[in-house]
């Protein structure tokens, strides 16, 4: 009896594969821990995979990922565990598959697509697979980004610029992707502008000089003389970052471009000779003065030139000494030159009209 159960062992022994440290396996699941994998490997001990040696995810519940049944490949550590088991790892396998890949990719300058799992002081770590690939702020974006939180748990894509994991150097390049879709999206603007026509932009940033628009592939300046026919102070009270304008392309030179919003069929002096001709009486606004005389906004992009010795009957040093910016006045249309975009006023022709009306009210 004894040599029969010897032979029954000896012909076990021989149906069970033999398993060696490094060598990879392939088992079925036959229960699932929280924390523990136990796999049916053909051999005479069972498989054990921890949720150490599972993920490089912190506390994932192996129930959740893992069921009875499942076919499952692995990577034996050790063929004794000390409790008679076999200790497997299957991230390690994964890390090793998964480097493969990501040597592929580096070769191959594929672009790949990951979620951001930290945010770290000089950059971004993502996860391909299991192997972690690290993104330096350099590379990040194509502009100087300090605070990098927003990418926390955003998916993103790059490509592998550096692979060496004997070091555990493998380094993920994101600058690269938005600088060459930035060159694409430029070359087809400029395929598709041409001076003279109309575009929608986003206001991208404001100087006190004036707004850069973005078109969709390279920005535009507007200048704060070309905001409006009228005079504009600051182009912050106009716009704010983010707001949608239609621009009049007004220039190309190279890769810039200069924009405006004096739409021609909105040029306030297109009908400026029917309201603003001589002899009519017009009433203004001082925008500004100098030595010689004060300017009179008669609308938004129409001033007029009040000179300082028709400002009033008597005599009158300079125009502060008469006027304020920001005064009403009413004046008489003395000289209109259309081709000049001049017009001339008066108050002391004005004045004069008036006294020769009441002069002859009196003698009638």
């Amino acid at each position: 009896m004894s040599e029969m159960n010897n032979e029954f062992e000896q012909l076990l022994e021989e149906s069970l594969v033999t398993i060696h440290n490094g060598e990879i396996v392939e088992g079925t699941v036959i229960s699932v821990k929280e924390d523990e994998i136990i796999l049916n490997i053909g051999y005479k001990a069972d498989g054990i995979i921890t949720r150490n040696e599972y993920s490089n995810q912190s506390g994932i519940d192996l129930r959740e990922v893992v069921k009875e049944g499942d076919k499952m490949k692995a990577k034996v550590l050790k063929v004794n565990d000390g409790e008679g088991q076999v200790l497997l790892t299957y991230k390690r396998l994964a890390m090793e598959q998964s480097n493969e890949h990501i040597k592929e990719a580096f070769e191959n300058h594929t672009v790949l697509k990951a979620t951001v799992t930290d945010v770290l002081t000089g950059g971004l770590s993502v996860v391909v697979e299991e192997t972690k690939v690290f993104i330096p702020a350099s590379l990040v974006s194509d502009t100087y980004e300090k605070d990098l939180s927003k990418y926390a748990g955003q998916e993103i894509e790059f490509v592998i610029s550096e692979f060496n994991p004997k070091k555990r150097r493998i380094i993920g390049d994101r600058k690269q992707l938005l600088v060459a879709e930035k060159k694409k999206l430029q070359e087809e603007l400029f395929a598709r502008i041409h001076v003279g026509d109309v575009v929608e932009g986003t206001v991208k940033n404001l100087t006190d000089f004036g707004a850069f628009i973005d078109l969709g592939g390279a920005d535009g300046l507007l200048h704060i003389s070309e905001m409006s026919w009228g005079r504009v102070e600051n182009p912050r009270k106009v716009f704010n970052v983010g707001d949608k304008t239609k621009v009049l392309i007004k220039d190309i030179k190279d890769d810039k471009i200069a924009l405006s919003l004096k739409f021609e069929d909105q040029n306030p002096w297109l009908n400026a000779a029917d309201k603003y001709s001589v002899g009519s009486v017009v009433k203004g606004k001082v925008a500004r003065m100098a030595d010689f005389g004060a300017f009179i906004e008669l609308e938004p992009g129409v001033d007029a030139l009040l000179h300082v010795s028709q400002i009033s009957k008597e005599h009158v040093d300079k125009p502060s000494d008469a006027l304020k910016v920001g005064q009403e006045i009413e004046a008489k249309v003395v000289d209109f030159n259309p081709d000049d975009h001049k017009i001339s006023l008066s108050i002391k022709a004005l004045l004069n009209d008036n006294e020769s009306e009441e002069e002859e009210e009196v003698t009638e």
